[in-house]
């Protein structure tokens, strides 16, 4: 049946970040097409509301407080998915951000070292622990249209998107065909931490919208990341890795 195509039945998905936002949305597809989803984060009452959700909608999930930039905490998320359900199939490097904005010539030492090991070293860190758990597997690194284009005032996060999209080309190398290894490129999605990040208010978001003139004709949403996702994880997409894929309504 063409179902089939997306049917993530029995399987078992770790989503990093997965408390708001992309993470969030991710987490509640992958559960709508079958997956037992681990939601992971720092902020145990927001990971616990999404798994909560999920739970209520039929889903199975659970909630594991996790810091991704120590070693330690991501190989018991890793653990825990094989202790509590058996099987680790699919993980998501969803995980990461920056609250600053700075020239780099101005940009203090400490960002810089704090965005490359949240946004770059933890995914690789995470990304090889996955896969010591998966006898096969499916990894999705979230990157950033920033990994290509220049946004001023944001390079040290450009420099650790950039590096995510060239560590997702090798692992996929590297791993194969036991394990495909894939990445996505969120375009302008307004969630929590970009409008944060870039000093934006729901306010602004028409106007925005509007500037863009995006091809899709809106701005995009957790739940678009989600359906991406699930391509990009789900049998359907079987042939494809090693690949960086823009999801940014024509941007």
């Amino acid at each position: 049946m063409s179902s089939d195509l997306f049917d993530l039945t029995g399987e078992v998905a770790v989503v990093t970040g997965a408390g708001r936002g992309i993470g969030e949305g991710i987490a509640k597809v992958l559960s709508d097409y079958g997956a037992t989803v681990i939601c992971a984060a720092r902020r145990t009452n927001e990971i616990e509301r999404v798994a909560n959700e999920i739970v209520t909608a039929n889903g199975k999930a659970l909630a594991v407080t996790t810091d991704v930039t120590n070693d330690a905490s991501v190989e018991e998320l890793a653990k825990r998915a094989i202790d509590e359900f058996g099987r680790l199939d699919m993980w998501v490097n969803n995980a990461g951000g920056s609250p600053i904005q700075a020239p780099l010539s101005e940009l203090p030492r400490e960002e810089w070292d704090n965005t490359l090991a949240l946004n770059l070293t933890a995914v690789w860190q995470c990304s090889v622990t996955a896969a010591k758990y998966m006898e096969t597997g499916r990894i999705l690194n979230i990157s950033s249209l920033a990994g290509e284009d220049v946004i001023e005032g944001s390079g040290h996060y450009s420099a650790a998107k950039a590096g995510v999209n060239m560590l997702t080309r090798t692992m996929a190398k590297e791993l194969g065909p036991r394990i495909r290894v894939n990445c996505i490129m969120p375009g302008f999605v307004p969630t929590e931490i970009m409008m944060t990040a870039l000093n934006i208010t729901d306010e602004q978001l028409p106007m925005i919208e509007k500037g863009l003139k995006l091809p899709a004709g809106r701005l995009g949403t957790p739940r678009d990341l989600g359906a991406a996702a699930l391509y990009l994880l789900s049998p359907a997409s079987e042939w494809v890795t090693g690949q960086v894929v823009r999801i940014s309504g024509g941007m």
